[in-house]
This record gives structure tokens, sequence and C-alpha cells, in this order.
């Protein structure tokens, strides 16, 4: 039970359970609407071309020749300036 001193929602009432689960409808919405516009947004910039996404920061043939060379993990991604997890996805990868 929720009890909103300076807005009088009690949800232990019927009326204050609907009012806040209206609220809730409501903050949906608005997150779905602005989800919406964004994705259209995504799609007018691509069909622009301005939108390409986020760039790659690795080069993952490098990192297979280094994984094939036996370096170790952490020594290709300090070397690489990319994380650890980046060069298990892409060990991951050639399985």
């Amino acid at each position: 039970m929720i009890k909103i001193l300076d807005q009088a929602i009690d949800t232990s009432t019927a009326s204050g359970k609907a009012f806040l689960q209206m609220l809730g409808v409501f903050a949906e919405f608005e997150t779905n609407l602005r989800r919406e516009r964004q994705l259209a947004g995504i799609a007018k910039a691509k069909k622009e071309g301005k939108y390409k996404g986020r760039p790659t920061a690795h080069n993952k043939n490098r990192i297979r020749e280094m994984l094939a060379e036996g370096i170790s993990h952490s020594a290709i991604a300090k070397k690489l300036g990319c994380s650890t997890k980046t060069v298990q996805r892409v060990k991951k990868e050639e399985r």
C-alpha cells in the first residue's frame, strides 16, 4: 500500500489504485511514443545517409591474428585499446 500525502492518493482504495494504474498507463504510452519518434528519426537519417550506427572500435582480423599467435586476451585488449570482452567475443565467433 502506498499513501501519497500531498496528492491524496491512497492505494488501499479502489479509486486510488485505479488512479495509480492510469498514471502507469500514461507513462508507458509516453515511453512508446518517444520510442516511435526515435525510430522514425533513425529511419529518416539512414535514408538520408546520415546515420551509420556505431563505428567498429576494433579490427577483428588483427584480434584473430594475435589470438593465433597465442597472445593473452588482456595483452591483446591493452595493445588494441579494446576490452577483454571484445577479444572474447571475436574468439567466440570463430567457433
